[in-house]
């Protein structure tokens, strides 16, 4: 497809088009919004200080510090994400984490004469991002972490798309499938009448700033605004060279070498089947750096808190004990962990390390050493090495790219770029998402891994490129053209930037400590107290 053919179906003119990179939840919501469909505060929130507020601004894309500036002092919102994506979340779907079911106090207006043309470019096959692609070898049937209505995308529900595949309503209390939610955001772009704009299977590169202007150099496009939604998970993290001759090493027969203590660990040994030897090397460290698995509630995510509860039996047993569980435990298990003879397939070996890979006649050997200094020697079919993901900007010039980072890199070079996760513009992001002159970040970059935290970003860039686009009074603000049109960084309150956080909130970015609560147990609580 020629670039000619691709602008004259989306740009009527090159001064302000908006180009997005990345296919995945956030760029889907920030196009169905650019396309002119505008969310309203509608009332009933129970926030009485919010309430108050967007009572007289009703409009969402005109989202300022003070509407959340109260945030910080209320046990109502102890989340992790940043404010203005809490603020988002909290109005699309109050109480949440504790009601059964909640009434959005949002209402969506399709308002066409506000679209801002724009155009999406990503490397997936189908929209959805890295829902579309699997980067770890796990099963696609695995539940999700978030409930189905926490990855809901505006104008057409994973609800609706449940009812139109299966003919019948959805239950509650649903973590659908890892597949199910791909097809969803799949489908998502023709059932909301944004198709028109995303295009997949790009290679997106050179990127750079031109004066007032950005061209994307691998497409010869220029626009005025950038959104970064590429996410932070698209590379998984390399081993390290001595254990290079396992990567190679596909043996079903042999054990399965595991490395790493969080989700994808987890996902790795739940997809293997039933009957394989696992060995399973993980950090230990409950108190100072536990694993993300710890925060699975046994009936909310059976299937992590399984895992989890055979690394906690590991760690603790005598030395001399080869059992995996004890008959207590057995009784209190899930149908996920009974379904693994774990005793008698599962080993697992805290904060040991392998110090030497050998090569032997009809396979490979790992020998690992343990805390007490034990030697372990243990025959290798196959290395699942997932200790993290990351991501690279290196579709960026290197001017852009140094304008964006900085010093912010946690790692050094890489082939493939330098690395970035959740953490490395999350500083830049709690004071403004607009973290360079009309260059904004979206869903994970921002240090908010969770979908349902993807819409406040979203919201803030369309309405910051809404009222420059319009060159003339803002309808919400009454700035012009854009120019120093960015809401203040001082709150009300006296705060220095819009959306600081304490350090322990900071300490805590994306590494799962926000998972939902299981809200069967206040249904239960409820149906409790009505008997009684």
């Amino acid at each position: 497809m020629s670039v000619s053919i691709k602008l004259a179906v989306i740009l009527p003119s090159f001064s302000w088009l908006t180009a997005e990179a990345g296919t995945g939840p956030s760029a889907l919501i920030l196009s169905y919004l650019l396309h002119g469909n505008i969310p309203y505060y509608a009332g009933g929130h129970h926030d009485a200080i919010l309430r108050a507020k967007l009572e007289r601004q009703p409009c969402l894309l005109r989202l300022t510090p003070d509407l959340y500036e109260h945030f910080y002092s209320s046990l109502r919102y102890s989340t992790q994400a940043l404010p203005i994506n809490t603020l988002l979340d909290t109005l699309l779907r109050p109480n949440a984490d504790t009601e059964a079911s909640c009434t959005s106090t949002v209402q969506w207006r399709y308002e066409p004469e506000r679209a801002i043309p724009h155009i999406i470019l990503g490397n997936s096959l189908r929209a959805g991002g890295q829902w579309a692609c699997n980067t770890v070898p796990t099963s696609s049937e695995i539940g999700t972490l978030s409930y189905a209505d926490m990855l809901s995308l505006p104008g057409y529900s994973y609800a609706e798309h449940y009812m139109a595949q299966n003919g019948k309503a959805l239950p509650e209390f649903i973590r659908p499938s890892r597949r199910e939610v791909a097809d969803y955001y799949a489908a998502y772009p023709a059932m909301v009448g944004i198709s028109d704009v995303i295009h997949l299977s790009e290679q997106v590169s050179g990127i750079d700033r031109m004066r007032n202007k950005f061209i994307i150099g691998s497409h010869g496009i220029t626009c005025r605004h950038l959104v970064l939604a590429t996410g932070t998970s698209s590379i998984n993290l390399r081993p390290p060279p001595f254990l290079a001759p396992l990567e190679s090493v596909c043996k079903a027969s042999e054990p399965l070498l595991v490395i790493g203590s969080g989700f994808s660990a987890a996902d790795i040994i739940l997809s293997a089947p039933p009957n394989r030897k696992i060995v399973h090397i993980y950090r230990w460290s409950p108190k100072d750096k536990p694993s993300p698995l710890k925060n699975c509630h046994y009936q909310a995510y059976p299937e992590y808190a399984a895992v989890y509860r055979q690394m906690r039996l590991a760690a603790t047993r005598r030395p001399d004990s080869n059992l995996a569980s004890t008959p207590s435990t057995r009784r209190r298990s899930s149908i996920a962990l009974v379904m693994r003879d774990w005793a008698n397939v599962y080993q697992g070996l805290p904060n040991a390390e392998v110090v030497e890979v050998l090569s032997r006649e009809g396979g490979s050997l790992a020998r690992i050493r343990t805390t007490t200094g034990q030697i372990i020697e243990t025959r290798v079919g196959e290395l699942a090495y997932v200790v993290g993901r990351r991501s690279t900007l290196n579709y960026l010039a290197p001017s852009l790219h140094t304008e964006i980072l900085g010093d912010l890199l946690e790692s050094p070079l890489q082939s493939t770029g330098p690395l970035i996760s959740g953490r490395t513009l999350r500083s830049k992001a709690e004071i403004d998402t607009e973290i360079g002159p009309n260059i904004f970040i979206t869903g994970s970059l921002t240090g908010d891994s969770l979908v349902r935290h993807a819409f406040g970003a979203c919201a803030y860039a369309a309405g910051r490129i809404e009222a420059a686009a319009k060159r003339r009074p803002c309808s919400f603000c009454g700035e012009q053209d854009g120019k120093n049109s960015r809401p203040s960084s001082t709150p009300s309150s006296g705060n220095s930037t819009p959306y600081s956080m304490s350090p322990a909130s900071r300490a805590t970015i994306n590494n799962h400590e926000d998972l939902h609560l299981d809200r069967r147990k206040f249904v239960r609580s409820s149906e409790r107290k009505s008997e009684d």
